[in-house]
C-alpha cells in the first residue's frame, strides 16, 4: 500500500514531491504549547525547561529538539504549565479565533491538545463543550484538561448527533478536528502508512461529512465552524468541505486569514485558496484547515441550569479555610464538591464526565481534596496556605514522598516556582503527601 500512497502524493504535489519525499526520512516535528491560564510565555522561557524555537503559526508554540527526554515527567509539564502539541496541530484553533466569552465546541476532542488551547483563549470564560465518543481517549481528554487546570469546561463522552440534539444552536464556534486516515502522522506511526488503504480514506470521508452535519445543528446564527484533518488525502479534505457546503448555502468559506502553510488542492469550483494545507516542508506534520460561517437562522435547544447546591457547614468551612476567593456556584453530586464561575448545565442523555472542577468528595462529613482542586489555574493565587518546594523537595513529592516540613497544619497548596502542582496535609511537623499515586514519578 505504501507504494499506492506515495504515487497518490506525487499527483497532488507535482513538483513539490520530492521535497515531501526527503521529509519523511526527517525526524518528526516535535513542540510545546504553553498555557497561558497558568504563566505567560516569557515567564515560561526563564524557566529553562528546554531549548524552545518559536513558531510561527501560533506564539504560544514552540519547537522543541527531537532528542529531548523526560519532558513528561518535569515539574513544569506537570504542573500544566505546557502541553505537549507539534506546532503545526495548533493552527485550527488559530483559525477557529476564539474569543473570551465564546461557547465553544470541540466535537472530537481527546487526546486534548486543541480543548487546552482553547480554553486558554476563554481564559475562565464563556463555556467550552470538549466531548470524545470514545471512553478511554475520553478519560485521556479529561485527565489533560485537569493537569492544565480548566474550570469553565464541560467533557462529554457522547455521539456527535447526540450533542445536535440536545446542544443546538448554542455555540459561537465549534471545531471538528475530524477523526481521519492520519496520513499526516506516517513519520510518527511508521508503520500506519504500511496499514494505509483507498478504503480506509473512503470510510473516513464518510463519517466525516456525517460529524459536520451534527456540528451543522450545534452552530448558532452567524457561528463559525472549523473543520480540520491530519491528513492529506483530498476525499477527506477538499471534497468533504465542497460536499458539506454543496448542501448547506448558509454556510460560507470564509479565508483562513493565516500566514503559515499553503492553498489547498484544486477541486472543482471550490475557492482553495481561502483553505490552508500545511506539509512537512511547511514546519509542520501535515494539516488541513477549513473555516466556515452559518447565516442561517438556528434550531435552538433549551438550555438548562442546575440550581446551585446549598453547601453543608464543614464543605464551607474547607472552602473557607483554602482559598481567598469564593467559588461563584457549586453543586454537590453523589459526594463530590464541583465549583464553576458560571451556572451549572444539565442535559438530559448526554454523558457528563466532567463539569467545572472536582474540589474533593464529602468522606464522613469532611471533604477529602481532589487534585483538580489544587491544578485549577483559577485558584493559582488564591490558595491561603501554601508551601513553595525547591527543585529537591518537589522531586521527593512528585515520588510520592512526605516532606520534612514543620509549622503546617491541614490542606496546603504545595508550589514549584509558586505554581500549584499538588497538596499535602500538615500535621505540624510534616507536609503528608496526597499526590495521586497515578501521577507519582519514579
Amino acid at each position: 500500500m505504501k507504494e499506492q500512497f506515495l504515487q497518490r502524493m506525487k499527483e497532488y504535489l507535482q513538483e513539490d514531491y520530492e521535497a515531501y519525499v526527503k521529509t519523511l526520512e526527517e525526524d518528526a516535528y516535535r513542540g510545546l504549547r504553553v498555557n497561558t491560564t497558568k504563566i505567560s510565555v516569557e515567564a515560561f522561557l526563564q524557566l529553562s525547561v528546554c531549548e524552545c524555537k518559536p513558531s510561527a503559526i501560533c506564539p504560544e508554540t514552540f519547537y522543541i529538539p527531537h532528542q529531548e527526554k523526560g519532558l513528561g515527567n518535569h515539574p513544569a509539564h506537570l504542573a500544566g504549565l505546557f502541553y505537549m502539541q507539534e506546532p503545526s496541530a495548533s493552527s485550527a484553533v488559530e483559525v477557529l479565533d476564539v474569543q473570551e466569552g465564546d461557547w465553544v465546541l470541540d466535537m472530537c476532542a481527546a487526546p486534548g491538545g486543541k480543548s487546552t488551547q482553547i480554553a486558554a483563549k476563554l481564559q475562565h470564560s464563556g463555556l467550552l463543550v470538549s466531548n470524545e465518543i470514545e471512553a478511554k481517549r475520553a478519560a485521556v481528554l479529561m485527565s489533560n484538561m485537569e493537569r492544565l487546570g480548566f474550570s469553565e469546561c464541560m467533557i462529554t463522552n457522547a455521539r456527535p448527533d447526540e450533542l445536535a440534539k440536545e446542544m443546538g444552536g448554542w455555540f459561537d464556534k465549534v471545531l471538528v478536528d475530524a477523526p481521519c486516515s492520519g496520513e499526516g502522522m506516517f513519520k510518527k506511526h511508521a508503520k500506519a502508512m504500511d496499514d494505509w488503504s483507498v478504503e480506509h480514506v473512503a470510510s473516513c470521508a464518510m463519517r466525516q461529512k456525517l460529524i459536520l452535519e451534527s456540528a451543522y445543528e450545534t452552530l448558532k446564527e452567524e457561528g463559525i465552524l472549523v473543520y480540520s484533518t491530519c491528513t492529506y488525502s483530498m476525499e477527506e479534505n477538499e471534497e468533504v468541505v465542497y460536499e458539506f457546503l454543496k448542501h448547506h448555502d448558509d454556510m460560507e468559506l470564509l479565508d483562513c486569514q493565516v500566514n503559515f502553510g499553503r492553498s489547498g488542492f484544486s477541486y472543482r469550483d471550490l475557492d482553495v485558496t481561502k483553505v490552508r494545507r500545511i506539509f512537512p516542508m511547511d514546519q509542520g506534520e501535515g494539516h488541513f484547515v477549513a473555516k466556515m460561517k452559518k447565516h442561517g437562522q438556528a434550531v435552538m435547544s433549551r438550555k438548562k441550569e442546575v440550581a446551585d447546591t446549598a453547601l453543608p457547614m464543614f464543605a464551607q468551612t474547607f472552602l473557607k479555610s483554602q482559598l481567598a476567593k469564593q467559588p461563584a456556584h457549586t453543586l454537590l453530586l453523589q459526594d463530590k464538591l464541583y465549583l464553576k464561575q458560571t451556572p451549572f448545565l444539565k442535559l438530559k442523555k448526554i454523558h457528563i464526565l466532567r463539569q467545572g472542577i472536582l474540589a474533593g468528595e464529602i468522606m464522613k462529613n469532611r471533604i477529602e481534596p481532589h487534585q483538580h482542586f489544587y491544578s485549577a489555574s483559577l485558584h493559582q493565587d488564591k490558595f491561603l496556605q501554601t508551601y513553595d518546594m525547591c527543585d529537591e523537595e518537589c522531586h521527593l513529592f512528585l515520588q510520592g514522598h512526605p516532606l520534612s516540613v514543620s509549622g503546617y497544619k491541614g490542606y496546603t497548596a504545595l508550589l514549584w516556582h509558586q505554581h500549584p502542582i499538588g497538596f499535602a496535609k500538615g500535621d505540624g511537623m510534616v507536609l503528608k503527601n496526597k499526590y495521586p499515586k497515578g501521577m507519582r514519578i519514579r
